[in-house]
């Protein structure tokens, strides 16, 4: 059946699992694509153009949000990052799902784009603030001072839970693995997503009426 793809929005405070389960789901169905973003940030080493990142020169960028090419954008320490609206169009045009990786800013212009009625808004939350804590200090890359900036930031972050569609509490991970699995499956079965379905009746319909004809 034919159908118009979904645009899958994940977000969470640092932590709390989201990277983990993007990876996650794409395994699972590898047809559900990442988005990349676009940035003007210079390329570091071993980046690769069009893999990590869309690396943009800065007054092309800018041009871009003018015309409204951007699905969502922000500068972050005199950079901007962004979700270049082309190429996810022509994606749920052709049935396939985006995944995106960003945080609740991004998520609500994308939202109140275009392309809006296409997303599903998946936020993930820690089973406690200590268990967030511990998964931040376990993973060894950050020093006290930058775990605790991301800990403040979280709380900012977590006061957005309500403006998604769906809340998953990230206490076991291959449980919250099966939750997100199932939301996918759900939201590519609703009635106007199912593009074919009109088609579809219609030769229902045919067959009664064929039916009558010879009855």
């Amino acid at each position: 059946m034919a159908r118009r793809g979904l645009l899958i929005i994940l977000s969470s405070p640092s932590g709390a699992g989201k990277s983990t389960l993007a990876r996650r789901l794409m395994e699972w169905d590898p047809t559900i694509r990442f988005s990349v973003s676009a940035t003007t940030r210079a390329p570091r080493e071993g980046e690769v153009d069009g893999r990590e990142y869309f690396f943009t020169r800065r007054d092309d960028f800018e041009n871009m949000i003018a015309q409204g090419e951007m699905l969502e954008h922000a500068e972050v320490f005199g950079n901007f990052y962004g979700s270049p609206k082309a190429p996810v169009d022509a994606a749920l045009q052709e049935g396939r799902d985006m995944l995106f990786d960003i945080d609740w800013q991004g998520g609500q212009q994308v939202r109140n784009s275009t392309l809006g009625k296409d997303v599903v808004s998946i936020f993930v939350l820690p089973p406690s603030i200590a268990e967030l804590d511990a998964r931040l200090r376990m993973r060894g890359q950050d020093s006290d001072d930058v775990i605790d900036g991301r800990m403040r930031k979280s709380r900012d972050e977590i006061s957005h839970w309500a403006e998604y569609d769906y809340v998953l509490i990230n206490d076991d991970l291959d449980a919250t693995e099966a939750a997100l699995r199932g939301i996918v499956q759900s939201e590519r079965l609703r009635r106007e997503r199912q593009t074919g379905l009109n088609e579809f009746v219609r030769g229902l319909n045919r067959e009664f009426d064929t039916r009558a004809a010879h009855s």
